[in-house]
């Protein structure tokens, strides 16, 4: 899946580092260039196995990562006042990358990721209608004009997409859907603690059905190439974690954008898929939007922070 697992969201109070944001910049985008090369992958995978499979094994890298934290800092990570949202926001995750992975089958990889670059708009849509969350007519521009954008790239009515790139869209649901609890948690859990829950949840549930749809990788090469997808997919999930401990979480956002770039370098170099000038133009205009709608929460999220120091308490 092109989008990070880690949420992209205020830091939780439980995290109070002195942020270093070069160093997590560095760590966000090689974190990137390794979801990058995860897509790629998957994309390779889905013509030789099973969707579920080729999830299995992406999963199974952060899974392993997982683990790894666990020993490192201890089973109170896992602790929260919500496991409820914690597991149906795995479960929400799975069903990302499920149709994420359906659409690689039939879309090239540049194409997808731009696709899923509307799910910050979607977050700002159901934070407006769901959440009642104040969005004034700035964003709501920006919104529009990232939704145009996208139409740019898919073109519809022209002949130019294929069908499955829904299944890009979709992707971007559930991960807008992902958001919306990630902001609702972050207050109470850390980082640490939603990715873990995503990731154990979303293994588990991808173990359960394995049997019935597992499929003997055909050779060596592709054995291996399940290997290191399990790999690249941990290597990127601890990067832009640990991106996300040393950096403000506001600040290292926009480094998701750099997925269009690795997207379209593994797309020409591995599938000879180089998308048009339109697909840029309308990628361009996505990122653009995407950008000012961050900038336009961190005006916001200044005003209301000045606005709360200058009140103070109240004396008697």
């Amino acid at each position: 899946m092109a989008i990070p697992y880690a949420p992209i969201s205020a830091p939780s109070p439980l995290q109070a580092p002195p942020h270093d944001n070069a160093r997590g910049f560095m760590f966000m985008a090689l974190g990137f260039c390794f979801f990058g090369v995860t897509d790629m992958l998957a994309k390779l995978l889905a013509e030789q196995l099973p969707v579920l499979q080729v999830i299995w094994f992406r999963q199974s890298g952060l899974f392993i990562g997982v683990v790894v934290l666990l020993a490192m800092r201890g089973g109170q990570i896992l602790r929260t006042p919500h496991p409820i949202l914690q597991t149906l926001r795995g479960i929400i995750a799975l069903g990302s990358a499920v149709c994420f992975i359906l659409a690689l089958r039939h879309v090239g990889l540049a194409d997808a990721t731009a696709v899923t670059f509307t799910a910050p708009f979607l977050v700002t849509v159901f934070g407006a209608l769901l959440l009642k969350e104040p969005v004034g007519p700035r964003r709501w521009a920006a919104v529009i004009t990232g939704f145009l954008g996208m139409l740019v790239v898919i073109r519809p009515g022209m002949g130019i997409f294929h069908p499955a790139i829904g299944f890009a869209f979709i992707a971007a649901l559930c991960f807008a859907t992902r958001q919306l609890l990630s902001r609702y948690l972050s207050g109470a859990d850390s980082i640490a603690t939603t990715v873990s829950y995503t990731s154990l949840t979303t293994f588990l549930l991808c173990s359960i059905p394995l049997a019935f749809v597992w499929q003997m990788p055909a050779s060596g090469w592709v054995l291996l190439l399940c290997g290191v997808i399990a790999v690249t997919a941990g290597l990127g999930e601890f990067l832009i974690i640990r991106g996300l401990d040393v950096g403000q979480a506001v600040v290292m956002a926009p480094v998701q954008y750099t997925m269009i770039i690795w997207s379209t370098l593994y797309g020409f170099l591995v599938f000879s898929d180089l998308p048009d000038l339109w697909t840029f133009v309308g990628c361009g205009i996505i990122i653009a939007s995407g950008l000012y709608t961050l900038y336009r929460e961190r005006v916001l999220a200044k005003r209301a922070k000045r606005a709360a120091a200058e009140a103070g308490p109240s004396t008697s």
